[in-house]
This record gives structure tokens, C-alpha cells and sequence, in this order.
């Protein structure tokens, strides 16, 4: 009886707990540091790293024009907001040989909003309104 008290009681605590509501206009500013090796929008292309038009939805390493390490085209990974935010955070332990040199994101808040940022963009790279 305690034990189902206390999951209760624990389950309801999360429940309440403040999400992080995604701000795209703030993931702008995070995608800033992004720029470096990526690029979104309609006339975005591949340079160091991918296009990341549509990447929400869409499998790993399917981006035509772009040369992935043999490890990304080996993850079978299709990007959902969890995969991609684990991937953000730590690049090298998400998928272990991955060319992307990248130290990882480790705000949760600023995660949240990058992936909103990316979310606005189709495989085309239009914008939502």
C-alpha cells in the first residue's frame, strides 16, 4: 500500500512538473551556432555537414549530395525530437563514429527551442507560417 502511495505521489509530482515550451524564435539563435556546418531553408545546400530541411521524420543519412560516415548510415536511426535531442547532446555516444565534431548541447531549455526552430521547415525547406 505505501509502495503504491509513494508511486503515486511521485507520478502526479512529474505530471506538474514545468515543461519546457519550445520557443522557435529563440531556437534561431541557437541554430547560429548550428551555421557553421548547416544550413535550412529554400536555398539551403550540403556543406560540412547536411541539410537539415525536414530532418524531423526522416531517416539518417538519406540527405542526396551528402557524404555520411559509415556510421550514420549504419545507425538506422530516423529522427524523432528524443533521437535528435540525445544525438545533440552527445554526438559521439549517440552514434559512436559519427563525423559530426560537434561537443554537444546540454541545455535542455535551448534544446527545445532549436528543435522548434528546425521543426518550421519542410523537406523543401519552406517555412510554416
Amino acid at each position: 500500500m505505501k509502495l503504491a502511495i509513494i508511486l503515486g505521489a511521485a507520478m502526479l509530482a512529474a505530471a506538474v512538473q514545468p515543461g519546457h515550451a519550445q520557443d522557435a524564435a529563440a531556437g534561431e539563435k541557437v541554430f547560429a551556432q548550428c551555421r557553421a556546418c548547416h544550413q535550412v531553408g529554400e536555398t539551403a545546400r550540403n556543406t560540412v555537414g547536411p541539410v537539415l530541411n525536414g530532418v524531423i521524420g526522416q531517416k539518417a543519412a538519406m540527405r542526396e549530395g551528402y557524404s555520411y560516415s559509415a556510421a550514420m548510415k549504419d545507425s538506422a536511426v530516423t529522427w524523432d525530437e528524443a533521437t535528435l535531442a540525445a544525438y545533440l547532446q552527445n554526438p559521439r555516444l549517440k552514434i559512436p563514429g559519427t563525423k559530426m565534431i560537434y561537443a554537444g548541447l546540454k541545455d535542455e531549455k535551448r534544446m527545445a527551442d532549436l528543435i522548434a526552430y528546425l521543426k518550421q521547415f519542410d523537406a523543401a525547406g519552406k517555412k510554416a507560417d
